[in-house]
């Protein structure tokens, strides 16, 4: 059998669809595409028809690869406003041998957020925390014989209209919601280890328009917070000073431009036509300041978040996102947050960048949530899959969410 999963990520700058194999918990790349973002503001849609080309185009790049449509995918939803809060289930061992199934987990799980969740809120994920059989706190209760099980768990929801016009986009241009996921997730998903889910820690997505600053409990997602500062806020900075367009400014940013001044150079420059239509001579220390100043902010900031989120003291804070990538940029951060401070690498072949991250750690993410006996998931049929060169038999679930959301943490590994 052949699992194969396609994620979504929609950005306020680019959509990025990334179409993942796992084979032995490992994903190989099968393609990877971008687009300019059209339509879309802080991962929200405020033009449907500006943002339905944008996703017509993506979806369409990743077909002139596969020689497939995408039919199905995972798919990001903003993270403002989302909420985690803590709960349980209960639930009685029915079968006649008395033995804790897959099933009897997925039924606690349902127990946690049975009557739970407002009407004006969807539900993201149900992440356990632990298990409580024959009266004794256990990590992992399939196959132990007990009466009852009970179930403690972390719940996330988002506000409805953070999915609505997303969804209403792919229905119209024909391709299946299979679940939503909130980036934290993802972007835990592509760097965990089995020593990150010993501790506590952060993960600071700085994005486009906005960053992510989450905390995660031993791998459980606790809390998070949505800072109304990103990369755009440089480009911004530098266009200002500058008095140059932002398409200018984005060039000296990403071409000249270092996130640290340590390292810049007062001989290299860029030559640019200001507002006033006269030439201006940017040097790389003076632009690296702007940017480098910015930046400060920004991870000052999502310190300041990360203490307002936790009491607990944590052992690391990775940053990722698209401007990580940025040259001098661990020169940074070892200077603001020390040996607390890592940057993510992603490392699959295909999409070694690391504005990937969240779109190849959501397919991590909801593999994990797969892992049910005997039964896989794939986007593409056995038709589909002899086309990509496999004939192995594909046992296919029906297109509902609900066991990706509820199916967990505990099966992993």
């Amino acid at each position: 059998m052949r699992k194969f999963i396609a994620s979504l990520d929609v950005g306020s700058a680019s959509i990025k669809l990334v179409v993942g194999e796992i084979v032995k918990n490992k994903i190989n790349i099968l393609a990877c595409v971008e687009t300019p973002a059209r339509g879309i503001k802080k991962g929200y849609i405020i033009n449907n028809e500006s943002a339905t080309d944008a996703f017509q185009e993506t979806f369409k790049k990743c077909e002139n690869i596969l020689g497939i449509p995408i039919k199905k995918v995972i798919v990001t939803v903003p993270s403002l406003y989302a909420e985690c809060f803590l709960s349980s289930g209960k639930i009685a061992i029915t079968a006649e041998d008395k033995v804790i199934r897959n099933s009897d987990i997925v039924k606690a799980m349902q127990k946690c957020v049975y009557n739970k969740i407002p009407d004006n809120r969807e539900l993201v994920t149900v992440l356990p925390t632990s298990f409580k059989v024959n009266d004794e706190v256990v990590n992992n209760p399939l196959d132990m014989i007990a009466e009852g099980l009970t179930m403690k768990s972390i719940v996330v929801t988002i506000p409805k209209k953070n999915m609505e016009g997303i969804s209403t986009i792919l229905k119209n241009i024909g391709v299946s919601l299979v679940d939503i996921v909130i980036s934290p997730l993802g972007d835990y998903y592509e760097y965990k280890t089995k020593e990150l889910n010993k501790q506590i820690g952060a993960v600071v997505n700085i994005g486009e328009e906005t960053t992510t600053v989450s905390i995660f409990n031993r791998g459980i997602l606790t809390n998070l917070e949505v800072i109304d500062i990103g990369g755009s806020s440089i480009t911004n900075d530098l266009a200002y000073v500058y008095k140059i367009s932002i398409e200018d400014a984005k060039k000296l940013k990403e071409q000249l431009a270092l996130s640290h001044t340590r390292l810049a150079q007062p001989n290299e420059s860029m030559t640019f036509v200001d507002k006033y239509g006269e030439n201006v001579k940017i040097n790389q220390y003076d632009a690296s300041e702007i940017v480098m100043g910015r930046l400060t902010e920004i991870i000052n900031l999502a310190k300041k978040q990360i203490n307002l989120l936790t009491k607990k003291e944590i052992s690391y804070i990775i940053l990722t996102g698209g401007v990580t990538e940025s040259v001098d940029f661990d020169i940074l951060i070892e200077e603001l947050l020390g040996t607390e401070g890592i940057i993510g690498n992603v490392e699959e072949i295909g999409a070694r960048n690391n504005k990937y991250a969240t779109a190849i750690g959501m397919i991590k993410y909801y593999n994990s949530r797969l892992k049910l006996r005997n039964i896989e998931f794939s986007i593409f049929n056995k038709e589909e899959q002899e086309e990509l060169g496999g004939t192995e038999k594909q046992v296919n679930l029906p297109d509902n969410s609900l066991l990706g959301k509820l199916f967990g943490y505990f099966f992993d590994n």
